[in-house]
């Protein structure tokens, strides 16, 4: 298999991932354009790789203005040794710690990613979320998060604890291509399929804010004549939602 094998696998699992999850997505899709409407407050939030989904949905043209990204540095892709972001992902009461520094309340909504969902620190968010009235999605791996045990005190995969559940379809540890030669697959598909999916999600929330009559809070390009005008207004209307600024 070679690159072109990888295109056409991550093509196939995006349409699949979300056809066969189209009334989920749209579950989430309501729920994202409810928060949005009733000005309350959507955060995402992942570890290391899981994290740039964050960076994905955020300040980004054609996003809705008001998706804050959780970045806690040490489990950042810029972290010194970057071993250490898988550490301190393991590691108990530093999710409930990051939830309770980052704003969210009661009616919020809380995305999470995580590919292998079995680690501490995602599933004690959703947990924390729980408990706090905050409704959670997570887009995860159940094909590889069924594979691996957790690795949270209460045994409870990311999977286990979300209100609503999206699957990337991808395969156990991820990487979906075999090489002759080579005993370890390569091509990690879920940043891909997850960028797809999350941009997805956020398309069908728009679709839903309009049918709602709600103008939804969408930037534009600052590159493009206007954008800068557009999205300034946009800031100033919802700076009660927006905490990256």
């Amino acid at each position: 298999m070679d690159g072109r094998d990888y295109i056409n696998i991550v093509a196939d699992t995006v349409k699949a991932a979300y056809e066969e999850q189209s009334d989920v997505i749209a579950e989430a899709a309501k729920w994202l354009a409810k928060t949005v409407e009733e000005k309350n407050n959507v955060f995402v939030f992942g570890c290391s790789h899981a994290g740039i989904l964050a960076e994905e949905v955020f300040y980004r043209t054609g996003g809705l203005a008001v998706i804050n990204p959780i970045f806690f540095p040490a489990m950042m892709l810029n972290t010194r040794p970057i071993t250490m972001t898988s550490a301190l992902e393991r590691v108990s009461g530093i999710g409930r710690t990051i939830f309770e520094k980052n704003n969210i309340k009661k009616g919020d909504l809380l995305i999470i990613h995580s590919v292998s969902g079995r680690n501490t620190v995602p599933v004690e968010m959703a947990l924390t979320a729980k408990e706090r009235g905050v409704k959670t999605v997570c887009i995860t791996n159940l094909k590889y998060s069924k594979a691996v045990s957790s690795r949270h005190p209460g045994g409870k995969r990311l999977f286990e604890v979300c209100d609503i559940v999206i699957d990337n379809k991808g395969e156990a540890g991820d990487a979906a291509v075999t090489v002759d030669g080579l005993p370890e697959k390569i091509g990690p598909t879920s940043t891909a399929v997850g960028a797809a999916l999350i941009n997805a999600l956020v398309i069908d929330a728009v679709n839903k804010m309009i049918q709602d009559g709600i103008v939804p809070p969408v930037l534009m390009s600052a590159n493009l004549d206007g954008g800068d005008e557009h999205n300034a207004a946009i800031f100033e209307e919802y700076k009660d939602n927006i905490f990256y600024m």
